[in-house]
């Protein structure tokens, strides 16, 4: 085994996927969490299911079974210094609440080097990306003052594309992984920083897990990448597909929404492709739309940004508000995404009328 890294991921729902995968590999990971997660995931570890190709049976990975430790603290139970890599696993909105604000801060001013793995890309990752007025793309964060104490240069994005869900029946350490695909993550500045996860993407290939056929691979890999815009792939699949599941009286599930009107789905997608070419990628770091189409295929839930404003939350992570602040810089717009926009902004404001009315 390479050297064992001490891994410090805040949160622990979507988070403990990626958390499992570094566990496989001998590494120690502290996941920050509410106070009844905390208790759980001390007690039981935590449990990850999900489907491997060939098999009729899904696998289900136990944390107290692999070869890292894993623990669980809250926000001010932890010492960003201790660690040598940090992952951002919650929604963005979250990096705001009390405690969780002034560990991001601690966070950024340790310059201990941090992989977000939020849809949502912070800002001082989009700061990495040349030429756009920074100051301009704050109104789509939810309060951009939480990132101003990170050097862009100690921050990367990982591509959330791998889909999980928390069963509504089991206890809040399970986690249920539906789409098993790979974390997709950019460099960073520094060659050692990128050596850490270079390091981290071999472990985890390495990985066999003990089924009762024998040793197998497991699906859900981290792909390491030198391009910014490779985990800017999901801004697409995000615009065309997450964000049109939200509908002016309620949602409806991802396949609904890529599939019902394909072509606007191909436009939006393509638009967005487009944008990202626009910024400096290469159409190669990109996802085809027909491929992304296919994989909507099996997605027969809302996104969770739709499931949010079905609750009534009054703040989700506003990639589409970010798309189109970016476009409107190159002078650029499409109509179903204002139109998308301004949907989910009319959402959020009767759902924070809503909440002050009952106050």
């Amino acid at each position: 085994m390479s050297k064992q890294y001490n891994i410090l991921i805040l949160g622990a729902s979507y988070g403990s996927l990626l958390g499992s995968k570094f566990l496989f590999g001998g590494h120690n990971v502290t996941h920050v969490c509410l106070p009844a997660e905390v208790d759980l995931i001390n007690a039981e570890g935590f449990r990850v299911r999900m489907p491997v190709k060939g098999r009729k049976d899904q696998i289900e990975i136990d944390t107290r079974k692999l070869p890292g430790k894993v623990r669980a603290a809250g926000p001010a139970d932890v010492n960003p210094a201790d660690y040598d890599l940090i992952g951002l696993a919650m929604q963005e909105p979250q990096y705001r609440s009390p405690g969780v604000r002034e560990l991001l801060d601690a966070v950024a001013k340790s310059r201990v080097p941090c992989m977000s793995i939020m849809n949502m890309p912070p800002l001082p990752y989009v700061m990495r990306i040349p030429g756009l007025d920074y100051k301009a793309l704050e109104p789509a964060y939810t309060d951009a003052s939480v990132w101003q104490s990170f050097d862009p240069g100690t921050l990367t994005l990982c591509s959330p594309d791998p889909q999980a869900i928390r069963p509504p029946e089991e206890k809040v350490n399970v986690l249920q992984v539906t789409l098993p695909t790979n974390f997709k993550v950019a460099r960073f500045e520094s060659e050692a920083s990128t050596a850490i996860l270079r390091d981290l993407e071999k472990g985890i290939d390495a990985v066999r897990f003990d089924a009762p056929e024998g040793k197998i691979e497991l699906p859900v890999k981290l792909r390491v990448h030198d391009s910014l815009f490779v985990p800017l792939a999901k801004w697409a699949m995000l615009l065309a597909g997450n964000y049109r599941c939200v509908t002016k009286d309620g949602m409806r599930t991802a396949q609904e929404a890529v599939h019902t009107d394909i072509d606007t789905s191909r436009s939006v997608y393509n638009f967005v492709n487009d944008l990202c070419v626009t910024l400096g990628a290469n159409p190669a770091d990109l996802v085809p739309f027909e491929k992304y189409a296919a994989a909507a295929q099996s997605l027969s839930r809302p996104a969770s940004a739709a499931r949010a404003l079905q609750n009534g939350v009054p703040n989700i992570e506003r990639a589409d508000k970010l798309v189109q602040l970016i476009a409107k810089q190159k002078g650029l717009s499409h109509p179903a995404i204002d139109a998308g926009v301004a949907l989910v902004d009319a959402r959020i404001d009767a759902n924070r009328k809503a909440a002050a009315a009952k106050a």
